[in-house]
Protein backbone atom coordinates (compact mmCIF):
# COMPACT_ATOMS: atom_id res chain seq x y z
CA UNK A 1 0.00 0.00 0.00
CA UNK A 2 2.98 2.32 0.40
CA UNK A 3 3.45 2.59 -3.36
CA UNK A 4 -0.14 3.81 -3.70
CA UNK A 5 0.52 6.59 -1.23
CA UNK A 6 3.73 7.55 -3.02
CA UNK A 7 1.92 7.53 -6.37
CA UNK A 8 -0.81 9.77 -4.96
CA UNK A 9 1.75 12.23 -3.54
CA UNK A 10 3.68 12.24 -6.84
CA UNK A 11 0.48 12.85 -8.77
CA UNK A 12 -0.47 15.69 -6.44
CA UNK A 13 2.92 17.35 -6.90
CA UNK A 14 2.68 16.94 -10.66
CA UNK A 15 -0.81 18.45 -10.68
CA UNK A 16 0.30 21.47 -8.67
CA UNK A 17 3.28 21.99 -10.99
CA UNK A 18 1.09 21.70 -14.07
CA UNK A 19 -1.40 24.13 -12.57
CA UNK A 20 1.32 26.72 -12.00
CA UNK A 21 2.49 26.38 -15.63
CA UNK A 22 -1.01 26.34 -17.12
CA UNK A 23 -2.00 29.21 -19.44
CA UNK A 24 -3.64 32.25 -17.92
CA UNK A 25 -6.85 31.40 -19.79
CA UNK A 26 -7.11 28.06 -17.97
CA UNK A 27 -6.43 29.73 -14.63
CA UNK A 28 -9.16 32.31 -15.26
CA UNK A 29 -11.68 29.65 -16.26
CA UNK A 30 -10.95 27.68 -13.10
CA UNK A 31 -11.07 30.85 -11.00
CA UNK A 32 -14.64 31.59 -12.05
CA UNK A 33 -16.02 28.12 -12.89
CA UNK A 34 -13.70 25.85 -10.91
CA UNK A 35 -15.67 25.85 -7.62
CA UNK A 36 -18.88 24.90 -9.43
CA UNK A 37 -17.11 22.14 -11.40
CA UNK A 38 -15.42 20.88 -8.23
CA UNK A 39 -18.75 20.61 -6.39
CA UNK A 40 -20.24 18.74 -9.33
CA UNK A 41 -17.32 16.30 -9.50
CA UNK A 42 -17.34 15.56 -5.78
CA UNK A 43 -21.09 15.02 -5.79
CA UNK A 44 -21.53 12.94 -8.96
CA UNK A 45 -18.36 11.72 -10.72
CA UNK A 46 -15.89 11.26 -7.84
CA UNK A 47 -17.94 8.53 -6.04
CA UNK A 48 -18.19 6.58 -9.31
CA UNK A 49 -14.45 6.79 -9.99
CA UNK A 50 -13.71 5.91 -6.37
CA UNK A 51 -15.77 2.72 -6.61
CA UNK A 52 -14.26 1.83 -9.99
CA UNK A 53 -10.61 2.32 -9.02
CA UNK A 54 -11.13 0.57 -5.68
CA UNK A 55 -11.50 -2.66 -7.64
CA UNK A 56 -7.93 -2.19 -8.87
CA UNK A 57 -6.54 -1.23 -5.47
CA UNK A 58 -6.03 2.44 -6.23
CA UNK A 59 -7.80 5.78 -5.90
CA UNK A 60 -8.92 8.57 -8.27
CA UNK A 61 -6.27 10.87 -6.76
CA UNK A 62 -3.46 8.49 -7.73
CA UNK A 63 -4.71 8.42 -11.32
CA UNK A 64 -5.98 11.96 -11.94
CA UNK A 65 -4.17 13.89 -9.22
CA UNK A 66 -5.58 15.87 -6.34
CA UNK A 67 -9.13 17.20 -6.71
CA UNK A 68 -9.17 20.96 -6.14
CA UNK A 69 -11.21 23.89 -7.48
CA UNK A 70 -8.02 25.19 -9.12
CA UNK A 71 -7.76 22.18 -11.46
CA UNK A 72 -11.40 21.10 -11.62
CA UNK A 73 -11.55 21.99 -15.33
CA UNK A 74 -8.46 20.48 -17.03
CA UNK A 75 -6.38 22.57 -19.39
CA UNK A 76 -7.11 20.27 -22.33
CA UNK A 77 -10.87 20.71 -21.82
CA UNK A 78 -10.52 24.49 -21.88
CA UNK A 79 -8.25 24.39 -24.93
CA UNK A 80 -10.49 22.01 -26.87
CA UNK A 81 -13.57 24.16 -26.20
CA UNK A 82 -11.57 27.15 -27.42
CA UNK A 83 -10.58 25.16 -30.52
CA UNK A 84 -14.27 24.56 -31.25
CA UNK A 85 -15.06 28.25 -30.80
CA UNK A 86 -12.09 29.33 -32.93
CA UNK A 87 -13.14 26.90 -35.68
CA UNK A 88 -16.66 28.34 -35.76
CA UNK A 89 -15.35 31.91 -35.80
CA UNK A 90 -12.88 31.18 -38.62
CA UNK A 91 -15.58 29.48 -40.70
CA UNK A 92 -17.90 32.46 -40.16
CA UNK A 93 -15.17 34.93 -41.14
CA UNK A 94 -14.09 33.02 -44.25
CA UNK A 95 -17.69 32.46 -45.29
CA UNK A 96 -18.31 36.21 -45.30
CA UNK A 97 -15.28 36.81 -47.54
CA UNK A 98 -16.11 34.31 -50.27
CA UNK A 99 -16.22 35.75 -53.76
CA UNK A 100 -17.06 34.00 -57.03
CA UNK A 101 -15.81 36.85 -59.19
CA UNK A 102 -12.45 37.60 -57.54
CA UNK A 103 -11.36 34.78 -55.23
CA UNK A 104 -8.26 35.65 -53.23
CA UNK A 105 -5.28 33.44 -52.61
CA UNK A 106 -6.62 32.40 -49.20
CA UNK A 107 -9.98 31.41 -50.68
CA UNK A 108 -8.30 29.44 -53.43
CA UNK A 109 -6.18 27.57 -50.90
CA UNK A 110 -9.27 26.70 -48.86
CA UNK A 111 -11.11 25.57 -51.97
CA UNK A 112 -8.23 23.30 -52.92
CA UNK A 113 -8.34 21.76 -49.43
CA UNK A 114 -12.11 21.28 -49.58
CA UNK A 115 -11.98 19.73 -53.05
CA UNK A 116 -9.11 17.48 -51.94
CA UNK A 117 -11.23 16.07 -49.10
CA UNK A 118 -14.21 15.65 -51.44
CA UNK A 119 -12.01 13.89 -53.95
CA UNK A 120 -10.69 11.57 -51.26
CA UNK A 121 -14.25 10.67 -50.25
CA UNK A 122 -15.18 9.88 -53.83
CA UNK A 123 -12.08 7.77 -54.40
CA UNK A 124 -12.20 5.88 -51.10
CA UNK A 125 -15.90 5.58 -50.28
CA UNK A 126 -17.46 6.23 -53.69
CA UNK A 127 -19.62 9.01 -55.13
CA UNK A 128 -22.27 8.30 -52.50
CA UNK A 129 -19.64 9.06 -49.84
CA UNK A 130 -20.09 12.81 -50.39
CA UNK A 131 -23.02 12.64 -47.99
CA UNK A 132 -20.45 12.16 -45.21
CA UNK A 133 -18.45 15.21 -46.26
CA UNK A 134 -19.78 17.57 -43.52
CA UNK A 135 -18.68 15.21 -40.72
CA UNK A 136 -15.29 14.40 -42.28
CA UNK A 137 -14.57 18.07 -42.99
CA UNK A 138 -15.58 18.97 -39.43
CA UNK A 139 -12.99 16.50 -38.15
CA UNK A 140 -10.40 18.04 -40.50
CA UNK A 141 -11.02 21.66 -39.47
CA UNK A 142 -11.27 20.94 -35.75
CA UNK A 143 -8.15 18.76 -35.61
CA UNK A 144 -6.10 21.16 -37.73
CA UNK A 145 -7.07 24.14 -35.57
CA UNK A 146 -6.30 22.13 -32.42
CA UNK A 147 -2.91 21.08 -33.79
CA UNK A 148 -1.99 24.67 -34.69
CA UNK A 149 -3.05 26.30 -31.41
CA UNK A 150 0.36 25.64 -29.87
CA UNK A 151 1.92 28.11 -32.33
CA UNK A 152 0.26 31.06 -30.57
CA UNK A 153 0.87 32.57 -27.12
CA UNK A 154 -1.58 31.77 -24.30
CA UNK A 155 -2.61 28.54 -26.05
CA UNK A 156 -1.60 24.91 -25.73
CA UNK A 157 -2.24 22.19 -28.29
CA UNK A 158 -5.25 20.22 -26.97
CA UNK A 159 -4.39 17.23 -29.18
CA UNK A 160 -1.24 16.72 -27.08
CA UNK A 161 -3.53 15.24 -24.39
CA UNK A 162 -4.80 11.66 -24.63
CA UNK A 163 -8.22 12.65 -23.29
CA UNK A 164 -8.82 14.79 -26.38
CA UNK A 165 -7.36 12.43 -28.98
CA UNK A 166 -9.18 9.40 -27.52
CA UNK A 167 -12.42 11.40 -27.60
CA UNK A 168 -11.84 12.21 -31.28
CA UNK A 169 -11.01 8.58 -32.05
CA UNK A 170 -14.11 7.41 -30.19
CA UNK A 171 -16.25 9.92 -32.11
CA UNK A 172 -14.98 8.57 -35.43
CA UNK A 173 -15.56 4.99 -34.20
CA UNK A 174 -19.14 5.69 -33.12
CA UNK A 175 -19.93 7.54 -36.35
CA UNK A 176 -18.79 4.89 -38.83
CA UNK A 177 -20.45 2.12 -36.81
CA UNK A 178 -23.64 4.19 -36.77
CA UNK A 179 -23.45 4.48 -40.55
CA UNK A 180 -22.88 0.73 -40.85
CA UNK A 181 -25.89 -0.10 -38.67
CA UNK A 182 -28.04 2.51 -40.39
CA UNK A 183 -27.31 1.19 -43.89
CA UNK A 184 -27.05 -2.55 -43.22
CA UNK A 185 -28.91 -3.16 -39.96
CA UNK A 186 -27.34 -4.58 -36.81
CA UNK A 187 -27.11 -8.13 -38.17
CA UNK A 188 -25.77 -7.01 -41.55
CA UNK A 189 -23.20 -4.76 -39.90
CA UNK A 190 -21.93 -7.61 -37.72
CA UNK A 191 -22.07 -10.04 -40.63
CA UNK A 192 -19.47 -8.14 -42.65
CA UNK A 193 -16.95 -8.81 -39.85
CA UNK A 194 -17.15 -12.54 -40.66
CA UNK A 195 -16.08 -12.26 -44.29
CA UNK A 196 -17.36 -14.25 -47.27
CA UNK A 197 -15.82 -17.67 -46.41
CA UNK A 198 -18.19 -19.51 -44.08
CA UNK A 199 -15.82 -22.15 -42.73
CA UNK A 200 -13.40 -19.59 -41.23
CA UNK A 201 -16.09 -17.02 -40.44
CA UNK A 202 -15.90 -17.45 -36.63
CA UNK A 203 -12.15 -16.84 -36.58
CA UNK A 204 -12.36 -13.88 -38.98
CA UNK A 205 -15.27 -12.43 -37.00
CA UNK A 206 -13.27 -12.55 -33.76
CA UNK A 207 -10.19 -10.96 -35.38
CA UNK A 208 -12.19 -8.22 -37.11
CA UNK A 209 -14.16 -7.46 -33.96
CA UNK A 210 -10.99 -6.98 -31.92
CA UNK A 211 -9.48 -4.92 -34.76
CA UNK A 212 -12.49 -2.60 -34.77
CA UNK A 213 -12.62 -2.24 -31.01
CA UNK A 214 -9.02 -1.03 -30.80
CA UNK A 215 -9.44 1.55 -33.57
CA UNK A 216 -10.41 4.41 -31.22
CA UNK A 217 -7.20 3.78 -29.26
CA UNK A 218 -4.97 3.57 -32.35
CA UNK A 219 -6.46 6.79 -33.73
CA UNK A 220 -6.01 8.53 -30.39
CA UNK A 221 -2.51 7.23 -29.68
CA UNK A 222 -1.23 8.10 -33.16
CA UNK A 223 -2.47 11.69 -32.98
CA UNK A 224 -1.43 12.19 -29.35
CA UNK A 225 2.06 10.70 -29.73
CA UNK A 226 2.99 12.86 -32.70
CA UNK A 227 1.62 16.11 -31.29
CA UNK A 228 3.02 15.49 -27.79
CA UNK A 229 6.46 14.54 -29.16
CA UNK A 230 6.44 17.61 -31.39
CA UNK A 231 5.96 19.89 -28.38
CA UNK A 232 8.62 18.11 -26.31
CA UNK A 233 11.37 18.18 -28.96
CA UNK A 234 12.14 21.88 -28.59
CA UNK A 235 11.97 21.73 -24.79
CA UNK A 236 14.36 18.77 -24.70
CA UNK A 237 16.88 20.35 -27.07
CA UNK A 238 16.72 23.63 -25.19
CA UNK A 239 17.74 21.93 -21.92
CA UNK A 240 20.56 19.81 -23.35
CA UNK A 241 23.37 22.11 -22.26
CA UNK A 242 22.02 25.21 -20.53
CA UNK A 243 22.58 28.10 -20.71
CA UNK A 244 24.17 27.71 -24.18
CA UNK A 245 21.33 25.75 -25.74
CA UNK A 246 18.77 27.94 -23.97
CA UNK A 247 20.08 30.89 -25.99
CA UNK A 248 21.11 29.22 -29.23
CA UNK A 249 18.15 26.92 -29.85
CA UNK A 250 15.39 29.56 -29.75
CA UNK A 251 17.32 31.78 -32.16
CA UNK A 252 18.65 29.17 -34.58
CA UNK A 253 16.41 26.12 -34.44
CA UNK A 254 12.95 27.61 -33.82
CA UNK A 255 12.20 28.49 -37.49
CA UNK A 256 13.15 24.99 -38.60
CA UNK A 257 11.25 23.31 -35.77
CA UNK A 258 8.17 25.47 -36.38
CA UNK A 259 8.19 24.47 -40.05
CA UNK A 260 8.44 20.85 -38.98
CA UNK A 261 5.63 21.34 -36.46
CA UNK A 262 3.41 22.84 -39.16
CA UNK A 263 4.13 19.88 -41.42
CA UNK A 264 3.32 17.40 -38.62
CA UNK A 265 0.07 19.24 -37.78
CA UNK A 266 -1.14 19.02 -41.39
CA UNK A 267 -0.01 15.41 -41.88
CA UNK A 268 -1.67 14.19 -38.68
CA UNK A 269 -4.92 15.87 -39.70
CA UNK A 270 -4.68 14.16 -43.09
CA UNK A 271 -3.95 10.76 -41.53
CA UNK A 272 -6.90 10.98 -39.13
CA UNK A 273 -9.48 11.83 -41.80
CA UNK A 274 -7.93 9.33 -44.23
CA UNK A 275 -8.35 6.49 -41.75
CA UNK A 276 -11.87 7.67 -40.90
CA UNK A 277 -12.78 7.55 -44.59
CA UNK A 278 -11.28 4.07 -44.92
CA UNK A 279 -13.42 2.90 -42.01
CA UNK A 280 -16.49 4.45 -43.66
CA UNK A 281 -15.70 2.65 -46.92
CA UNK A 282 -15.87 -0.69 -45.10
CA UNK A 283 -19.43 -0.18 -43.86
CA UNK A 284 -21.01 2.11 -46.46
CA UNK A 285 -22.21 0.91 -49.84
CA UNK A 286 -23.78 2.70 -52.81
CA UNK A 287 -27.56 2.57 -53.23
CA UNK A 288 -29.06 -0.33 -55.14
CA UNK A 289 -29.97 1.98 -58.03
CA UNK A 290 -27.77 2.16 -61.10
CA UNK A 291 -24.31 3.37 -60.18
CA UNK A 292 -24.09 5.49 -63.30
CA UNK A 293 -27.11 7.54 -62.27
CA UNK A 294 -25.71 8.13 -58.79
CA UNK A 295 -22.32 9.05 -60.12
CA UNK A 296 -23.80 11.58 -62.55
CA UNK A 297 -25.74 13.25 -59.75
CA UNK A 298 -22.82 13.36 -57.33
CA UNK A 299 -20.27 14.57 -59.88
CA UNK A 300 -22.02 17.92 -60.30
CA UNK A 301 -19.30 19.76 -58.41
CA UNK A 302 -18.28 23.26 -59.37
CA UNK A 303 -14.51 23.51 -59.19
CA UNK A 304 -13.00 26.91 -58.35
CA UNK A 305 -11.08 28.81 -60.96
CA UNK A 306 -7.57 29.17 -59.57
CA UNK A 307 -5.93 32.39 -60.68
Amino acid sequence: MFWLQEAAESAAEHTEEAQEQSPIIVQLVNHYLGPWAYDFEMKYTYPLWKTFFAKFGTTPESVFGAYTPENAIPWYTVMFVLACIISLVLIWIFKGRLSEEEPGHGQQTLEVGVLAVRGMLEDIVGPHGLQYFPVVMTFAVLILVSNLMGFFPLFVTPTSATSVTFALGLSSFIYYNYIGIKENGVFGHLKHFAGPIWWIAPLIFFIELISNLIRPFTLGIRLFANMFADEKVLDTITHLAPPWTSFAVPNLAVPLLMALSLFIAVVQTFVFILLSQLYLSEVSHPPHDSHAHVEDDEMEIVAPVLT
